[in-house]
């Protein structure tokens, strides 16, 4: 059974939804970002999304894309962010990690070295924004065969007929982006929400995480409600960015992040 699988039983069993925040690789520097990862669980994470950052990130909002050209400042690799999770690893062998992430950087490094390489740093899914359904044997055949789940990507316009094909194969769980757009830019309604899910239900029996968006702990809990988890990605990045000075971390950039992501991981727990 996958991290991720068993991750998603266990709080089902305890009747409530997954918190899953974001982090950007080597945001503002490699050992800011590598303790914020292992802080995580213990503010409240219950699954880890790191973001490999990338010169185009065309589906993410201002946010994420200077958090991106923070870490590729900061000399972010592939390769760097693989050496993230195995020194996380060290640490936690039980929080599942997934990359997310764009084609490029896999496709330089070639598709089956990396599903080794990420298999075996400790890495659990991918979810590669820009690489469709019609392309994933670009990577699909070297993630199954290394047990990597790969995470599809459903967003609201996704007509019903063609849903049982975008989620054929895919495993851990489904990311629903909940709006028509770019990272951080707006939220979905509970009801756009409520309407939503039960399509993907009827088509898979995947756990359903929530994301593009969520920008409060209230909003996170709702879509633990309505979904199965809730993905918080720009509000966090925004908090760390507001401690940095000449993008640089200060002595507040960890404990301020940290604090934000216990509010979130209380509320979902709460709800």
């Amino acid at each position: 059974m996958s991290r991720i699988k068993a991750r998603f039983d266990a709080l089902k069993a305890e009747g409530r939804g997954a918190l899953i925040p974001y982090l950007q690789a080597y945001d503002p520097d490699l050992e800011t970002s590598q303790r914020l990862l292992d802080s995580m669980p213990g503010a409240g994470a219950d699954l880890i999304e790191i973001g490999v950052p990338f010169s185009d990130p065309s589906a993410d909002g201002p946010t994420i894309q200077a958090a991106a050209r923070r870490g590729l400042k900061a000399g972010a690799t592939l390769c760097g962010v693989l050496g993230m999770v195995r020194r996380f690893r060290e640490k936690d062998r039980e929080t599942p990690v997934i990359l997310m992430g764009y084609l490029n950087p896999i496709d330089s490094y070639g598709p089956a070295q990396f599903c080794k390489d990420a298999a075996a740093s400790g890495v659990d899914g991918l979810i590669i924004v820009d690489l469709p359904k019609e392309e994933a044997d670009l990577l699909e055949p070297d993630a199954t065969a290394n047990g990597l789940d790969i995470i599809r990507l459903v967003a609201p316009n996704a007509p019903d007929a063609r849903l049982p094909y975008v989620l054929q194969g895919a495993s851990g769980f489904i990311y629903y982006v909940s709006i028509t757009g770019i990272t951080g830019t707006r939220t979905a309604s509970t009801e756009e929400l409520g309407r939503a899910l039960p399509r993907i239900r009827a088509v898979s029996a995947l756990p359903v995480a929530i994301g593009f968006g969520i920008r409060t702990p209230e909003q996170a809990a709702a879509a633990a409600r309505v979904g199965d988890a809730a993905v918080v990605a720009s509000a966090l990045i925004a908090t760390l960015s507001d401690t940095l000075v000449e993008d640089r971390a200060t002595e507040a950039t960890l404990p301020a992040v940290l604090a934000q992501l216990s509010a979130f991981a209380s509320a979902v727990r709460a709800g």
